[in-house]
């Protein structure tokens, strides 16, 4: 591990040399380019610099416990040893992690889906609630949420909700949310005081860019049409609403949101594309069960994952074991405890296995 870290050592100092050169300077992709492999780099590099200054004060420490006869100087250079000794286990845990295999969407953009699943208009009115806890937390991380197309029940519940989720890092967080999320509570159109449990399915699929997934247009059939729905003036007066089906994999995409035909189109291709490159994905990871499995937050999405109990104000996420009695504050988007334990807990289990190997 440390012969590995002193070659990324060497190559972040090259990298920062060659960041200097006016050559680099001049050509802004080269510049960006280099900018975020040092940005990736920087947290790696400071956690082995620091580590490398704790065995450092470890040598320090013993060098002054052979020479020191003073008991006062003595007693500091123990408390500096036991100190130091502490800050290298704190640090070679934190260097295993940072070393462990970055997920290359991780700084992608989200398409995020969620739909009512068994329960009726409660299912959809449980839809509607997940979907204000994301877009909470969200801009709580000043992302960008826009909505590609919704279907809305009767009473203010959502059927479905497609939306974009933009900003840097959206999938490294929101991608352990997939899955079954389901609810316990008395129904509001449920006047027998009964507890029901009803959920929703909610997915999460890292924006694929046209260099991950080409599109043949001759496998396309776009239809225009009037929308329909709450839109604004514009919306509902001209055929601004796209349909877009792929052939092939028989996918739909519904996209209206916008006054612009040209604006809905674009975001329906860009839905596509996220589709099929999740399929692709899980093509890749169905091939790979046991790394799958060994993984939180990538299983598939009818595991059901987190249980919203109103009776006694909880939340449990059932893959982790953890339970927090914060109901209210969740579903306002007050979610990083439970992201933070799902990547904790992925971590963990991919630094196990590789230990194992």
């Amino acid at each position: 591990m440390f012969d590995r870290l002193d070659d990324i050592l060497i190559h972040y100092e090259e990298l920062m040399l060659e960041l200097n050169s006016p050559s680099v300077a001049e050509d802004q992709n080269r510049f960006r380019k280099l900018m975020k492999e040092q940005a990736d780099l920087l947290p790696l590099v400071e956690a082995y610099k620091q580590y490398k200054q704790a065995k450092q004060d470890v040598e320090d420490s013993l060098t002054l416990l052979e020479e020191e006869n003073d008991e006062d100087m003595r007693e500091l250079a123990k408390e500096e040893l036991s100190s130091a000794k502490d800050r290298i286990e704190d640090l070679e845990n934190q260097l295993k992690i940072l070393l462990l295999p970055k997920d290359p969407n991780d700084d992608k953009n989200i398409i995020l889906e969620i739909r009512a699943g068994a329960g009726g208009e409660e299912a959809a009115l449980f839809a509607a609630e997940l979907y204000r806890m994301y877009v909470n937390y969200a801009e709580s991380h000043k992302w960008r949420v826009e909505i590609v197309s919704l279907n809305e029940s009767g009473i203010g519940g959502f059927k479905e909700v497609v939306a974009m989720v933009t900003g840097n890092g959206a999938y490294s967080k929101l991608k352990y949310e997939s899955g079954v999320h389901r609810v316990q509570r008395v129904p509001e159109t449920e006047s027998g005081g009964r507890i029901h449990t009803s959920t929703a399915t909610v997915a999460v699929m890292a924006e694929a860019e046209e260099v991950d997934v080409q599109i043949d247009m001759k496998d396309c059939r776009i239809d225009v049409m009037r929308a329909s729905g709450n839109g604004g003036q514009c919306v509902n007066t001209t055929d601004s609403a796209v349909r877009l089906t792929h052939i092939p994999t028989g996918i739909v995409i519904y996209s209206q949101t916008e006054k612009s035909q040209l604006q809905n189109k674009e975001k329906a291709f860009r839905l596509l594309r996220s589709k099929l490159y999740d399929i692709e994905l899980e093509k890749r990871q169905n091939s790979e069960a046991e790394a799958r499995r060994s993984q939180i937050g990538t299983g598939d999405r009818s595991e059901k994952i987190r249980t919203y109990n109103f009776p006694q104000g909880r939340v449990t996420d059932h893959r982790i074991g953890l339970t927090l009695y914060k109901l209210d504050k969740i579903l306002n988007g007050d979610i990083q405890e439970i992201i933070d334990a799902c990547i904790a807990a992925d971590q963990a289990a991919k630094l196990a296995k590789m230990n194992e190997m």
